[in-house]
Order: structure tokens, then C-alpha cells, then sequence
């Protein structure tokens, strides 16, 4: 049974940093791509960004790029979402999912792309 466990989340100031942690188990971690979302209340959730865990492949979203990162570690089965210089607006439960396959261009931001689903940790911004 596979299974995704996010960690890390909670409640910062605008400016402050971030780290989420996703474990996974029960999945082959080779040839596929793990992605970060997020949704905030009565929003659709949104592709934050994907990594490939064939590699250190990534895709962001244009409103995080150059503040957030995806990293992974293999051996562990571990994604990680280091946030910096986060905003109000990043406000949101961020969740981790996987697809069966490689990250693909036009699907790493697409939530019907991604099979496995984490149960998300909440990440709230105050100003």
C-alpha cells in the first residue's frame, strides 16, 4: 500500500522559511515524478512544483519560482519543499503526490496526473 505523509507545516510570519517533508512508502521510488500542491479554502488546488526522482528535474510554478525549491532524497524516499520569503498568499494545506511515470511538461502541475495523494499539512502565512 503506498502510502505519502507530509510534515513540516504551520503557522509564519511573511518573510519566514519553511520545510515540508514527504515520505513515502510502499512505491517504487524510480522513473516518476513527485509533485507539491497546494489549495486554499474555495480555490482549486494548484500545482506548486514537481521533481523527477530519476534526477533533480524540476518544474515550478511562475508565483514561487526563485523561493521555493524541491529537493529529494532518494535512499530515504523523501521529497522536501523548502519555502523562503513566503507570502500571505502562499497560505494553503500543501499536499505531496506521485505519479506512476516521469514528470512530464505538460502534466507535473495536473492533480488527475498524480495517482498516490498525501493528507496534507497546513501552511498559514501572517502578515
Amino acid at each position: 500500500q503506498v502510502q505519502l505523509v507530509e510534515s513540516g507545516g504551520g503557522s509564519v510570519q511573511a518573510g519566514g522559511s519553511l520545510r515540508l517533508s514527504c515520505s513515502v512508502s510502499g512505491y517504487t521510488y524510480s522513473s516518476k515524478c513527485m509533485g507539491w500542491f497546494r489549495q486554499a479554502p474555495g480555490k482549486e488546488r494548484e500545482g506548486v512544483g514537481s521533481i523527477s526522482t530519476a534526477g533533480n528535474y524540476t518544474y515550478y510554478v511562475d508565483s514561487v519560482k526563485d523561493r521555493f525549491t524541491i529537493s529529494q532524497d532518494n535512499a530515504a524516499n523523501t521529497v522536501y519543499l523548502q519555502m523562503h520569503s513566503v507570502k500571505p498568499e502562499d497560505t494553503a494545506m500543501y499536499y505531496c503526490a506521485a505519479q506512476l511515470n516521469v514528470c512530464r511538461f505538460i502534466t507535473w502541475n495536473v492533480p488527475n496526473a498524480f495517482r498516490y495523494w498525501g493528507q496534507g499539512t497546513q501552511v498559514t502565512v501572517s502578515s
